[in-house]
């Protein structure tokens, strides 16, 4: 495990932990998953972040009014924090370790659901039903396209990854035939 990736889980255990003592753990989430996708989206913003001879409060300010009515308190108070420590590069981290720690206090667990085509919304909600079922938590899902799997759904879920896809069928029936060949 990277040192990036440890200091970012503490970052995270600590925003999450003040967002709980709040009771605003599910609107920090959603507030901190708007927050790395725009700051993602503008290759600009992150360079003038992370350009050393700006002062931190010119990028305090400009954080401030980018999302200052849009996130929380402690969200903006958090973010100041990582600039004034010269961490936000550590933001997707941070967002990555979150959803983990708050998934498993609300119970839900994140999980990427890919597919050959594109799922309703009806459909998606099942598979969550459905792995929610098996995982003993409300899952929250996304979702990716993938042709290569020709049918059928792969869903990871934290660590594990469920392959009901006809090309995994494929691979396993090949890797049967293959071993009974022996």
């Amino acid at each position: 495990m990277s040192r990036a990736t440890v200091v970012a889980k503490r970052y995270a255990q600590a925003l999450y932990e003040v967002a709980a003592q709040q009771n605003i753990v599910a609107e920090v989430l959603e507030q901190l998953g708007l927050v790395v996708k725009t700051l993602q989206s503008d290759a600009d913003i992150v360079k003038f972040l992370s350009f050393p001879s700006i002062e931190e409060n010119v990028k305090i300010e400009l954080i401030r009014k980018a999302f200052a009515d849009q996130i929380s308190a402690t969200l903006l108070n958090t973010l100041e924090m990582l600039i004034a420590k010269g961490r936000q590069n550590l933001l997707g981290h941070i967002y990555t370790s979150y959803v983990k720690i708050a998934g498993e206090g609300l119970g839900q667990a994140q999980a990427t659901v890919y597919t050959a085509k594109l799922l309703t919304a009806e459909e998606l909600k099942n598979v969550e039903a459905t792995f929610g079922a098996l995982a003993g938590k409300r899952i929250v899902a996304d979702q990716v396209v993938e042709p290569s799997l020709l049918g059928g759904v792969q869903v990871r879920i934290g660590d594990r990854l469920y392959d009901g896809s006809l090309s995994g069928k494929l691979a396993r029936l090949e890797k049967s035939l293959k071993s009974q060949a022996l």
